[in-house]
């Protein structure tokens, strides 16, 4: 039997258990679907980030090219196009299987049904988590609603495991290498290029992580002039590297570790097991991909239209310096730092209270790590709408959080420049200073924080 694999968000060969049991199955042949139109209109991917899977794509084709395997592509609008384009591709090649990674988000599970419809023999796997959705569960086998249970239920069944990266069964292997030549569908804009994409260089970013910075992200997570964070979330989102094998190197250090989750080391972990409650739930709840309340309770709330707020909030110009430097790190950069999320999230829905879906599909459409999965539980969280959310009467207050987080003022002096002469003791809310100094130019607050946070608790009373 000839089989093919499909890569989808799971680009890596690299303990990808999918491509390896189909490589020891005898493929010869890699597809990927280039579908830019679909996920640049209807899903609002980055540029930033699409070109980071453009240049990942190739860095895979000529990679697999030296073990034989051959990498094809195609380029399609949408994913309806997608089965009938996949049945002819098997024809060319005789393929009579296609193994895949399981994508759990809406539209990507109704092209696989599709597939399987038309009569492909499609095994899909689960590559992208841990634990399968639908395998933590309640006593009354239904899906969590609150992360810690959920926590404890995923821990239980992993506690005791060890981690281990199947080899790539070619490794050793001599087979007669293809040519391989870029097409133009992976020419990107090299707006990513910051970010290496060969596996060496994602090894070492993860490896020096776990060995030097997982041990104190406990107490470096939240302060955003340093680097305290791992730097892989853009390749998690992708697929280049696999929660597995981060848990795997994690363990290398840390044998223990699912075992003792009080430990500092574990904190980093958390935020993994996060990521897995979020896409446990869009499995669970379906709406949540088609941008619904998960707490319905809160559809009754009436949101601000003000688009001149909303355009404020989106260039960084609310006059609030955190708030500010962190959009402005974003439009910049492709990426914010995930405390900046949190009080940037938590200002457009509370502060200017702005409908939140606005401020997820911007995010979507700047980030490079951006995941339909995690980034709407997270702007849930913020705007109390969602699973296991902040309550509504917990609102940021932009001033705390910058004199918490950023106490110096290095971040805010970074992105917004205009402030840079202003003393540390006034630069969290520089406005009467400025009254002192003509000299800066910066914008007056769009909101005052007392008020704007009596106007949420109002409108958040339903």
């Amino acid at each position: 039997m000839k089989i093919a694999f499909w890569f989808r968000r799971d680009l890596r060969y690299f303990g990808n258990e999918a491509l390896i049991e189909a490589v020891e199955n005898g493929a010869q042949v890699a597809l990927f679907f280039m579908c830019e139109q679909q996920w640049r209109d209807k899903h609002g991917i980055a540029p930033i980030q699409l070109d980071l899977i453009k240049r990942r794509v190739a860095y895979l084709g000529n990679k697999l090219a030296q073990y034989g395997i051959k990498m094809h592509i195609e380029v399609v609008d949408s994913f309806c196009d997608i089965p009938a384009r996949l049945q002819s591709v098997c024809a060319s090649y005789q393929i009579e299987e296609v193994y895949a990674n399981k994508e759990y988000e809406v539209n990507e599970r109704a092209r696989d049904s599709e597939c399987m419809s038309i009569g492909i023999s499609l095994t899909l796997f689960d590559g992208d988590v841990i634990a399968k959705p639908g395998s933590v569960l309640t006593k009354n086998d239904e899906m969590f609603k609150v992360f810690t249970p959920f926590k404890k239920a995923w821990l239980k069944l992993f506690e005791r495991q060890q981690f281990i990266i199947p080899r790539w069964p070619l490794e050793d292997k001599m087979v007669p290498a293809l040519r391989w030549s870029t097409p133009e569908c992976l020419i990107g804009d090299s707006s990513s290029i910051k970010w290496p994409v060969d596996d060496e260089s994602l090894a070492g970013v993860a490896s020096h992580f776990v060995a030097n910075k997982c041990v104190s992200y406990h107490a470096h997570r939240d302060i955003p002039s340093i680097k305290g964070t791992s730097g892989l979330s853009p390749y998690l989102a992708i697929g280049a590297i696999s929660v597995k094998q981060l848990l795997a190197e994690v363990q290398c250090h840390y044998p223990d570790i699912l075992q003792t989750p009080s430990r500092e080391e574990f904190t980093w972990i958390n935020e993994l097991i996060w990521r897995e409650f979020y896409r446990h739930l869009i499995v669970a709840y379906p709406s949540l991909c088609k941008y619904k309340n998960f707490n319905k309770k809160y559809d009754a709330v009436i949101w601000n239209e003000d688009e001149h707020s909303f355009r404020a909030w989106c260039q960084g110009e609310t006059g609030y310096p955190i708030v500010d430097a962190a959009m402005r790190q974003l439009n910049q950069t492709g990426w914010m730092h995930n405390r900046l999320r949190m009080i940037v999230a938590s200002f457009l829905t509370k502060h200017l209270l702005i409908d939140w879906r606005k401020g997820e599909r911007y995010f979507m459409a700047k980030l490079i790590d951006g995941d339909l999965a995690s980034n709407n539980g997270g702007w849930q969280w913020a705007a109390s709408t969602g699973c296991d959310a902040q309550p509504y009467f917990r609102i940021f207050n932009p001033i705390t959080q910058s004199k918490k987080f950023d106490p110096d003022g290095d971040f805010i002096r970074t992105y917004v420049p205009e402030l840079a002469d202003v003393p540390s003791k006034f630069i969290h809310f520089p406005h009467e200073f400025i009254t002192l100094a003509s000299s800066i130019n910066y914008l007056p607050a769009i909101v005052e924080h007392k008020e704007a946070r009596q106007r949420a608790l109002d409108a958040f009373k339903v």
